[in-house]
């Protein structure tokens, strides 16, 4: 029997007059193991003493038993696609409802999760994506034209601060532990003010010129002509295939790069200059590569001095095999074709 129909039966024989323990004999006669219990039927028996009436259950305190609708759902949905930066705690008091139904609508109804936004180098504009995509399709078409021409050709170059000292990415930082080990503690560290500015030239067959200027220095349209110059002069020596081909060079929209005397010296010097969209990091080959892997083995060391950092610069890029340097310009193709398929946003990997 149901609790409510045990509950009318006790109410009955309590009507008739009889004692909590006469109408439990009676129930056990005819329901056998499943009566109620006696303290069940004393104090079902109390309550109509009392003057009860109902052998319904009263309503209880606390916050009713929601129940997920359609409606409801759809309005969670409306609330986070008008701001998706919302606390749940938030919705739940637009909603009217509970945290934890809002809790659980979220992921289980909407398969919506919160996320970080992700770092860009910059927010671009419908304009820029375009300019990314139909550059990234006529550099893209210029690789497979003729890929190892495209390898023999291609020399990049790219800024960057070597300090001397790098602290340890978190990656660097992991340690195993045992079980009931106390997890490692790691004080926060900075770059050191100490510094000084390497200008590398490459391709990939390797290194072909490195230029470090002291911190305080700065690179003007005059001097990174000159390193240009010098450029010229280097391939010359290391790089003799190129003596009757034009370099394919490739260079970022950096204010010096793109000065009067710089352009000047390039058409001088005879470089056919590869188009690269501005805002475009994800496109650089030292930005994506060669540079985020020296700082990586950097981190952690620590230098006296500028000409300790160069010694080790320099020794770090000549122990990089050839074939390190040729993958990660052929990276490239894979790049520029991940860039047209979204449609000019940025490229993560």
């Amino acid at each position: 029997m149901e609790k409510q129909e045990n509950r009318a039966v006790i109410k009955y024989f309590y009507l008739k007059g009889l004692t909590p323990k006469e109408i439990k004999k009676e129930m056990d006669s005819t329901l056998g193991t499943s009566s109620p219990s006696y303290s069940t039927v004393k104090q079902w028996v109390s309550e109509f003493k009392k003057g009860r009436v109902s052998t319904c259950d009263g309503p209880r305190s606390g916050r009713p038993v929601e129940v997920t609708t359609p409606d409801m759902i759809e309005k969670i949905h409306q609330i986070v696609l008008g701001d998706r930066r919302l606390k749940v705690r938030e919705i739940a008091e637009t909603c009217k409802m509970s945290y934890e139904r809002v809790q659980h609508i979220l992921p289980q109804h909407l398969h919506m999760e919160k996320l970080c936004a992700r770092w860009v180098p910059h927010e671009l504009t419908v304009d820029q994506k375009l300019i990314r995509k139909n550059i990234s399709t006529a550099n893209l078409s210029l690789y497979k034209r003729n890929p190892s021409e495209f390898l023999r050709r291609f020399v990049t170059v790219d800024e960057t601060w070597v300090h001397h000292y790098t602290p340890e990415t978190k990656e660097q930082s992991k340690q195993w532990i045992g079980p009931g080990e106390p997890t490692p503690k790691k004080a926060k560290t900075i770059f050191s003010a100490n510094k000084v500015m390497a200008t590398v030239f490459w391709d990939a067959r390797g290194i072909i010129y490195i230029d470090y200027l002291a911190k305080g220095n700065t690179i003007t349209g005059q001097y990174y002509a000159d390193l240009l110059q010098r450029l010229s002069h280097e391939v010359k020596i290391k790089r003799p295939h190129l003596a009757k081909k034009k370099i394919l060079f490739h260079h970022d929209n950096a204010p010096a790069h793109t000065s009067i005397v710089a352009t000047a010296k390039i058409n001088d010097l005879k470089f056919e200059l590869m188009p690269h969209p501005p805002y475009s990091p994800d496109l650089a080959p030292s930005d994506y590569f060669l540079f985020p892997n020296l700082k990586k083995w950097l981190g952690g060391k620590r230098f006296a001095d500028n000409e300790e950092v160069i010694e080790a610069v320099n020794g770090y890029f000549e122990e990089l095999d050839e074939s390190v340097y040729r993958d990660g310009i052929n990276r490239l193709e894979h790049r520029y074709e991940k860039c047209i398929s979204l449609g000019g946003d940025y490229v993560e990997k």
